[in-house]
């Protein structure tokens, strides 16, 4: 049902009628976990039993397009949560709702509350209402206020990232040249040239974890080049700059090749020996 087991968990506790009052969740990535965050809202609401199919009623489509009114969502404006906005949140909590089961509020990089904004929200979490969930997200709970962060129940909620520079903790102008590097170098692999292989690689990369990047980019442009051809579509930018033309069999096998590389390193084999293995291994595919 839920893509996170921490919200899952959160569910579950629902069900045994143990829901908390106020959640604390410190997050890697605030989009993803406001999208998976609409899901158990909608499930705590349900009228009937939650099914992410179910057309029965409205209730999942008004959260879907942030017009329940029930749900308030409070985020910095500007540098800053205010106190009016905290005042406007108790003011259209004092009635019971309409649609939902709850009241429900999500205070989006949490962090943020001022002073005066979290003095304002204690209430809320020092004297809980029955029927008012709330949800305080963050990307760093250690600098939230303590007041409101020892009266929630607190949890982490992280994704693994989709993204490559994310993924391997580099600029745009550093993946560049990675790329560059990369094409010419697997170019010179394929066409059989004359290359000092060795020496042309560890002159751009002397150090081993940039040689670990290197290869995990390479992985990556044959990784999405094997879904180019499996599903028909362009699974990230590299694809379009590296476009692999071989059969899906060669595609699986360098994979193989590039992933039992990463592992030899990671085991602090020689670098210059796997550099030689790797070339000889992929030369071969080629006859």
């Amino acid at each position: 049902m839920f893509s996170n087991s921490s919200l899952l968990e959160i569910y579950k506790k629902y069900r045994e009628g143990r829901l908390a009052h106020a959640y604390l969740i410190e997050t890697n990535n605030i989009p993803k976990l406001m999208n998976d965050l609409k899901e158990l809202i909608k499930a705590l609401n349900c009228p009937e039993e939650y099914q992410e199919t179910c057309h029965k009623c409205n209730l999942c489509n008004l959260i879907s397009k942030n017009n329940l009114p029930s749900l308030v969502t409070i985020e910095p404006e500007g540098t800053s949560i205010k106190k009016s906005q905290i005042e406007d949140l108790k003011i259209a909590f004092e009635t019971k709702p309409i649609y939902s089961k709850y009241n429900t509020y999500i205070i989006k990089n949490a962090e943020k509350l001022n002073g005066s904004s979290a003095n304002a929200m204690l209430k809320f979490v020092e004297e809980p209402t029955e029927g008012i969930i709330g949800f305080f997200i963050t990307n760093n709970k250690d600098v939230m206020i303590p007041t409101i962060k020892s009266r929630c129940q607190s949890l982490v909620v992280n994704y693994e990232s989709d993204n490559l520079l994310d993924k391997l903790n580099m600029t745009e102008e550093e993946l560049e040249h990675y790329k560059t590097v990369i094409r010419s170098y697997l170019d010179e692999i394929e066409n059989n040239n004359y290359i000092n292989h060795k020496e042309f690689i560890l002159s751009q990369f002397p150090d081993r974890k940039q040689i670990e990047a290197m290869f995990q980019i390479i992985f990556a442009i044959y990784y999405q080049n094997f879904l180019k051809q499996q599903n028909g579509g362009n699974y990230q930018e590299l694809v379009k700059n590296f476009e692999i033309k071989e059969n899906m069999k060669d595609i699986i096998t360098k994979m193989n090749i590039i992933a039992k590389f990463l592992q030899d390193l990671s085991y602090n084999v020689n670098i210059e020996l796997l550099l030689d293995k790797f070339v000889i291994e992929m030369r071969r595919i080629h006859g």
